[in-house]
């Protein structure tokens, strides 16, 4: 693996044990035509959406718990993890009791992305450095979540020494229908079709 990104991901295996764990470990996956984007729901000590870009051969992440919408109005606060590796994007199922972040998770959507014009004073920076300086702007193309959106860090960051909060916010263009984010009790992932309360029976029937 690329040693930068097996750095990236220290914190990701970090608060893992892969003996109990089934999440992937991160060995390298080949990077595509376009970057990948994912949106998972996560049941864990609190229900959230996790939203992940590819950037640079990792998932960057942020915790939005009340999910991405298709409402312009709508700001949603995103909160900074860990990188996670590519081989996440896929991932589905539970996470045993008594390892972190235990609890069901499912793919609710998937798609790649496009970096619209990076930074906000014309640099034309790259899409990473775009996410460093606390803006980066980029359309969606998802089987649910369309359009342009744009990630914002308001609060943090390496100077400041606080923890960075973030926000995720539906730009206007012709995919802002004013769609809320789904119930995330009802919502269906786009790979399998199932719930999170399905993915949860299903592995407590295989460890019966």
């Amino acid at each position: 693996m690329n040693d930068d990104r097996d750095g990236k991901l220290t914190a990701y295996r970090g608060k893992r044990r892969f003996d109990r764990t089934r999440e992937p470990r991160g060995e390298g996956a080949d990077a595509g035509r376009k970057p990948v984007f994912v949106v998972q729901i996560h049941d864990a000590t609190s229900m959230h959406f996790d939203f992940r870009l590819e950037v640079d051969g990792v998932l960057k992440s942020w915790s939005v718990p009340k999910g991405p919408t298709a409402d312009v109005h709508d700001k949603r606060l995103a909160m900074p993890t860990e990188d996670h590796p590519m081989e996440y994007r896929t991932f589905e199922g539970v996470i045993s009791e008594g390892e972190y972040g235990a609890g069901p998770v499912i793919v609710w959507d998937e798609g790649t992305y496009e970096p619209l014009a990076a930074g906000t004073d014309g640099k034309g920076r790259t899409f990473a450095e775009a996410l460093e300086h606390g803006h980066a702007s980029f359309r969606l193309d998802g089987s649910k979540l369309h359009g342009a959106y744009a990630l914002t860090r308001f609060r943090g960051g390496e100077e400041s020494g606080e923890r960075e909060s973030w926000l995720l916010v539906k730009k206007k263009d012709a995919r802002a229908d004013g769609r809320p984010a789904p119930d995330p009790h009802r919502a269906r992932s786009a790979r399998s079709g199932r719930t999170l309360r399905q993915v949860a029976e299903e592995a407590s029937e295989e460890t019966g």
